[in-house]
């Protein structure tokens, strides 16, 4: 320990850190301690001049460690350990000081502030001194790719590491890919055609030879790490042989049993027992709803059988389980609508013409059930005003605090929709502030504003069907505050159309705990860094494209997914990646074969020898979180860079101003 040199670098991070903290008298404190060789501060030690300073200064004093004291490690970490590595020094004999967040950020006290950087410097220096040399994990990576979910997201990373060569296994619960997308009309700013843009990246999908589509099915397991991954997915019994099955659609036509459709259609039509979503659906083989179906309910019927030119009809079809093997994954498991019954004074529910925002979607497009026709719930009427309600669920601390970032401009398209097929229509956009960051965007507001949509300043209060006025009979009361001009209003519409915001899916928590993820406050799936790394989680291997991670548009969507294929691809074409070192380790000496850590373990890395009775860490899951090193009754395991000497130290360290004199030379005795 006497012989070790310590280089330390106290970073100014322009004025962050060095507007709260004296960091000329820390980098002179830090001098003066035991093993320091070297300390400076610096403007920004993450630039290339700051790293080209460690690297010179490990040469040039012969420094073997190496203390950073600037932001959080998520941030840097691996920037400062490149550097050291780059200059001959093991990368795990750096430590880093967290002086931002956990001190400049977190008061305007500038003497306490400073105080505490020393204490946090002090606490790295004295750490630091124990760490030992680590090598990373050297693991090979299978070229095959899980992607879980088959919205647009799914879809583009999909092709794009297909196209680059690889194989994909595309993983959709329901019967057809597409997701979302796949039921809106037309998209903003540029009102594309939905379908057009989507319906041939779906039968790509399907025909490509680098795509094993698995639709109607879900991920049942997940085991395995970064390279190698074992996932055995359920594919659910269609009651179709798919082999057979040409998709010409006679056993649909042919059978008796309508079910009103809550999913596709948003319940505004109907389907069969037997069906295909939509009829551009892909795959194009239909499934059985045996919840429906008369044949499995009562025993009875079986014309879907009769009437199948190729007989693909099997009823005794069962689930099967499909074990596959992927070097990495993508989850792109999209959103649910929030639901506006949750909202009970907007009517939903209870007033026969509210309507939700997909509802709309579903209403104004060619394919839907009313043949692209705008009308009221009875079938035939047109209104003649319609309210769109905006920030329906998001924005509002009793439901979701966040924007849903796409309500504003489907309420916009909406508007557009009402005044192209009613051009004499009255259309009133009630919002609380419009939200147009997107390419074209802004344009399209003012071009709603040229079409005479009526813009209200405003949070709903209540949509009622009181009337009190004369010409308020069989209308729709919008009651609202108006803040542009500070007055109460109610404004009776035909027509209400409710845009709900975007939530996470309801099984989001069970689908990130089988994947080792982590989810927000909201559902959302938890990204590595939010600006950094934007696509990557925290366990290696497992990527996040699309809505899972937050609301977002469709550009950005695809962009995501995108990106998403891109880093795969960048793994799967080093062949052999490096892991973090940063592992659990069980002495099977000191194991009491209690089991307790099999149980802890979040990432099934650990395993339990019936035959010698003791546990034992697979290194390649583990991700060194540290619960089992915790919770161990017999101090059995052990984590490499975070053992006991290097904890005790550093908390001696960091008390190193409040601790009586001499009292670390006795706790170390």
């Amino acid at each position: 320990m006497s012989e070790e040199r310590v280089g330390v670098y106290i970073c100014h991070c322009g004025t962050n850190i060095a507007g709260t903290v004296d960091v000329e008298d820390v980098a002179r404190w830090a001098g003066e301690q035991p093993h320091v060789v070297v300390a400076r501060d610096y403007k920004f030690m993450c630039s290339s001049l700051g790293q080209e300073l460690i690297e010179k200064d490990i040469k040039e004093f012969g420094l073997t460690r190496v203390v950073v004291a600037s932001c959080s490690p998520h941030m840097h970490e691996k920037t400062f350990r490149g550097a050291c590595e780059r200059a001959g020094l093991n990368p795990f004999l750096f430590e880093m000081a967290n002086i931002r967040e956990q001190d400049s950020w977190a008061t305007n006290d500038r003497k306490a502030a400073t105080q505490k950087a020393k204490a946090l410097v002090k606490a790295a220096i004295e750490r630091v001194i124990h760490h030992e040399p680590l090598d990373p994990l050297q693991v090979e990576i299978n070229s095959s790719t899980l992607i879980v979910g088959g919205g647009i997201a799914g879809i583009t990373a999909a092709l794009e590491l297909a196209n680059a060569g690889y194989h994909v296994y595309l993983v959709e619960r329901e019967p057809s890919i597409g997701g979302h997308m796949a039921q809106l009309d037309k998209t903003f700013p540029t009102l594309d055609c939905s379908a057009c843009i989507l319906t041939p990246k779906m039968v790509e999908v399907d025909q490509h030879p680098n795509i094993t589509l698995l639709s109607y099915s879900e991920v049942e397991k997940v085991e395995g790490h970064l390279g190698d991954f074992t996932v055995t997915v359920r594919k659910k019994a269609r009651h179709v042989i798919e082999d057979l099955c040409t998709g010409c659609g006679e056993c649909e036509r042919r059978c008796p049993k309508r079910v009103i459709d809550n999913s596709f259609e948003a319940g505004l039509g109907f389907r069969k027992a037997i069906y295909r979503p939509f009829p551009q659906a892909v795959p194009k083989y239909p499934v059985i709803d045996t919840d429906n179906c008369l044949w499995f309910q009562i025993g009875k019927c079986r014309v879907c059988e009769r009437f199948c030119p190729t007989g693909a009809i099997d009823y005794e079809q069962q689930d099967e389980l499909l074990e596959i093997k992927v070097g990495n994954i993508i989850l792109a498991t999209g959103y649910k609508l929030f639901d506006p019954r949750r909202i009970p004074q907007y009517g939903y529910g209870r007033l026969a013409n509210v309507f939700t925002s997909l509802e709309f979607e579903r209403m104004v497009n060619a394919a839907g059930p009313t043949g692209g026709r705008i009308v009221l719930r009875d079938g035939e009427t047109e209104p003649k005003s319609v309210a769109i309600i905006h920030c329906v669920g998001s924005r509002d601390r009793n439901y979701n605090e966040y924007c849903s970032k796409v309500c504003c401009m489907y309420s916009l398209k909406f508007a557009h929709l009402v005044h192209e097929r009613l051009p004499e229509a009255e259309v009133y956009n009630f919002y609380i502030d419009i939200r147009t960051p997107g390419k074209g965007y802004e344009e399209f507001y003012h071009r709603l504003l040229e079409e005479g949509t009526h813009f209200i300043r405003g949070r709903v209060a209540e949509v009622t069907d009181a009337a009190r006025q004369p010409g308020e009979e069989g209308k729709l009361i919008v009651q609202v505050e108006d803040t542009l001009i500070g007055k109460q209003r109610r404004i009776p519409v035909d027509m209400v159309i409710l845009s709900a915001g975007l939530e996470a899916q309801p099984d989001a928590r069970e689908v990130a705990q089988k994947f080792g993820l982590g989810c927000d406050a909201n559902g959302f799936f938890v990204e590595r860094h939010p600006k950094l790394d934007p696509v990557a989680t925290m366990t290696d291997g497992v990527f996040i494209a699309g809505t899972c991670q937050g609301p977002r548009d469709i550009p950005d969507t695809v962009a995501q997914g995108a990106a998403a294929a891109a880093r795969i691809a960048s793994l799967i074409s080093q062949r052999v990646v490096q892991m973090e070192p940063v592992r659990a380790h069980i002495d099977e000496d000191l194991c009491s074969g209690c089991r307790i850590c099999n149980d802890l373990c979040p990432y099934n890395a650990i395993v339990y020898h019936e035959d010698r009775q003791v546990s034992e860490v697979i290194t390649a899951l583990c991700q060194g979180c540290g619960a089992c090193v915790a919770a161990c009754p017999s101090g059995a395991i052990t984590e490499a860079h975070f053992t006991d000497e290097q904890i005790m130290s550093e908390i001696e360290g960091i008390l190193w101003d409040v601790r009586p004199q001499g009292a670390h030379e006795a706790a170390l005795a």
